[in-house]
C-alpha cells in the first residue's frame, strides 16, 4: 500500500514540477515579449525593462512555490533522513529566494506609487 501510495505521490510532484516550469517559461515568455516588442513597432515605453523584470518576478515566485510543493509530496511519503535534509536545505534556499523577490517587489510597488504622486501633483 505504501509504494502505490509513493508512487502516486511521485506522479502529483512530477505533475507540480511541470507547472512549475510552465510558469517560469510564461513568465520568461511575457518580459521578453514586453521588452522586445515596443521598440519593434516604434512604441516609446518608459520603464518596459523594469515592468518586464517585475512581471518575471511574479511568475518566478509563482515557480518556486509550485517547486517547493513538489518536494514536499515527494518527500511525504515515508521519507529518510537523508530525503528530510534535502528538503530543508532546498526549502530554505527557495524561501530565501522568495523573500529577496517578494522584498524587491515590494519596493518596486512603493516606488510605482510615489512616482505616480509625483506625477498627479
Amino acid at each position: 500500500m505504501e509504494e502505490i501510495f509513493r508512487d502516486f505521490s511521485q506522479h502529483i510532484a512530477l505533475a507540480l514540477e511541470a507547472i512549475s516550469v510552465l510558469m517560469i517559461a510564461i513568465g520568461a515568455v511575457e518580459a521578453f515579449v514586453r521588452v522586445l516588442v515596443p521598440p519593434l513597432r516604434n512604441i516609446a515605453s518608459h520603464g518596459r525593462r523594469r515592468a518586464a523584470w517585475l512581471s518575471l518576478a511574479r511568475w518566478l515566485l509563482l515557480g518556486l512555490e509550485f517547486m517547493l510543493a513538489a518536494d514536499i509530496v515527494r518527500t511525504a511519503i515515508a521519507p529518510t533522513w537523508d530525503d528530510i535534509g534535502k528538503l530543508a536545505s532546498i526549502a530554505v534556499i527557495r524561501t530565501f529566494l522568495n523573500f529577496f523577490l517578494e522584498r524587491d517587489l515590494d519596493a518596486a510597488a512603493r516606488e510605482g506609487a510615489t512616482d505616480a504622486v509625483e506625477a498627479g501633483q
